[in-house]
């Protein structure tokens, strides 16, 4: 455990590689949070663009992850990123964002509040996307929120350090923040969500290349399923037709949307049948 823990501190840490337009945007936000007590660590994987400079431009520490551990093993870059940054951080709460999100001033400020009641935090995502893509994209996330398609971002330190933080060795990148959201909930911990929102920046993303982010996103699942068994309810949740397709669009009311946007629900529908066929795409070539 950290010496020398400051009470009611944040600590974010940003995982970075080759995020030069992202980071500069991600950091103006974080500072400014109307929370009076930030810590800011900027972890980077051996970025070939100006990500370390820019960071270095706003006077936070930034960590270059291969000069301080053996990345022999190492499975979940990311994961051992935000580890990393833990290790070297001294707030009483966790925060591990991406570079390319800004958030509202009140996050921080509330998320400490709500931390002294509950243990980890979701936060309602707007994804800033372009033309129907982000529309559709963003009408879709909105179903997600605290369910086991969502992760966690605001922890208790003590928490995170009780299930040992990320899976750097067995989980790939995808769904590490969903290993992370089971390991709290073994654990015990108490969840809710925030009022105030993060925005995902992702105006860039067209069709192809969202569905080729999603091909490479499916091919890291294998250990993930493997470590928590295809009988576990989130495992049949997160990967089985039912909840995916229609069981999280449908519960607690939430088909009155669905109704209410009936062309974003068939645009939505799109997306999904695209994805769902890579998936079953890529298992099948296994």
């Amino acid at each position: 455990m950290t010496s020398h823990l400051q009470k009611n501190r944040v600590s974010v840490v940003l995982a970075t590689r080759n995020e030069e337009s992202n980071i500069g945007r991600c950091l103006d936000s974080l500072l400014e949070q109307t929370h009076p007590d930030i810590e800011i660590i900027v972890v980077d994987n051996q970025s070939k663009d100006r990500t370390r400079e820019i960071a270095k431009e706003y006077q936070v520490p930034v960590l270059n992850l291969p000069d301080h551990i053996n990345l022999d093993g190492i499975l979940n870059f990311r994961g051992a990123q935000v580890n990393l940054g833990v290790s070297r951080s001294t707030g009483e709460y966790l925060f591990f964002p991406d570079a390319d999100m800004t958030f509202d001033k009140e996050l921080l400020a509330e998320a400490v509040e709500q931390l002294k009641t509950y243990s980890a935090l979701y936060i309602p995502e707007i994804i800033m996307g372009k033309g129907w893509l982000g529309k559709i994209r963003n009408f879709e996330r909105s179903f997600y929120e605290m369910t086991c398609i969502d992760a966690p971002r605001l922890v208790r330190r003590t928490l995170y350090e009780e299930v040992k933080g990320f899976d750097e060795k067995e989980i790939a990148f995808a769904p590490d923040d969903w290993d992370l959201a089971k390991k709290f909930k073994k654990q015990g911990a108490h969840f809710q969500i925030t009022t105030n929102k993060k925005y995902h920046h992702e105006e860039w993303l067209d069709l192809k290349t969202y569905l080729k982010k999603k091909s490479e996103y499916t091919s890291t699942f294998d250990n993930y399923i493997a470590k928590w068994g295809k009988s576990d309810p989130d495992i049949k949740k997160q990967f089985g037709i039912g909840y995916r397709y229609f069981g999280v669009f449908l519960e607690n009311g939430k088909w009155k949307k669905l109704l209410a946007h009936p062309l974003l629900t068939l645009g939505m529908y799109f997306l999904r049948f695209r994805v769902g066929v890579i998936y079953l795409l890529k298992n099948s070539s296994k």
